[in-house]
Formats: structure tokens, C-alpha cells, sequence
């Protein structure tokens, strides 16, 4: 299991920026594919970006493409989001998890952090 702690998050105007961050314990986390997803208020949670377990390989939702970029530190056991050109479409709360290596969209079922807030106003 992994333990994971988002931090970051905030009130940016459109056009602004954030870059998140999830911290996750345990000594097997460079081992695991990591992803960042997103729940808006009355919608499912979604996928928003993932990273493989080296950080050779990147996957983005199509509505995140160009504006978003995932990376991580293993030395840090962090994994971070650098979001670029918000709208207030991107207003939701931000969550990291473990994903399937190949299936980067579906989390691995180990569970989630508390996540962090991103508002982005108009």
C-alpha cells in the first residue's frame, strides 16, 4: 500500500497557474505507474495525467494536452503536476494514485490521498 498526501492547490484566476504535488510513503513507490485524476462538484471522478514508474513515458486527458505536465522524483518519492493556462473548467479537487502500468487511466486500486483544491475563477 502506499500512502499519498496532495498538496498545492489554490484560487488562481484563469489564465494562472499551479503545480501540485503527491507526496506518497513507502519504500515501493518508484516500483508503480502514477497518475493524477480529477472530481468536479456533481461529476465522477476523471483522469486528468499519469507518468510511468522511470518517468520515460507521459499520458494526458485530452482536455489537459499542452497545458499540463506530469513528472516525478523518486529520489523525493513525489510526483508533481505543473498546470499552465487554467480555466475554470479545471476547478475540481485533484487526487494522485498508483495506475495500471499498462492502462495508465485506471488507478490500481491502492488507494487515494485526501486531495487539494484547485478553483479557478473567471
Amino acid at each position: 500500500q502506499v500512502q499519498l498526501v496532495e498538496s498545492g492547490g489554490g484560487l488562481v484566476q484563469a489564465g494562472g497557474s499551479l503545480r501540485l504535488s503527491c507526496a506518497a510513503s513507502g519504500r515501493t513507490f518508484s516500483s508503480y505507474a502514477m497518475g493524477w485524476f480529477r472530481q468536479a462538484p456533481g461529476k465522477e471522478r476523471e483522469f486528468v495525467a499519469a507518468i510511468s514508474w522511470s518517468g520515460g513515458s507521459t499520458y494526458y486527458a485530452d482536455s489537459v494536452k499542452g497545458r499540463f505536465t506530469i513528472s516525478r522524483d523518486n529520489a523525493k518519492n513525489t510526483v508533481y503536476l505543473q498546470m499552465n493556462s487554467l480555466k475554470p473548467e479545471d476547478t475540481a479537487v485533484y487526487y494522485c494514485a498508483a495506475v495500471l502500468p499498462n492502462t495508465p487511466a485506471s488507478p490500481a486500486g491502492t488507494g487515494w490521498g485526501q486531495g487539494t483544491q484547485v478553483t479557478v475563477s473567471s
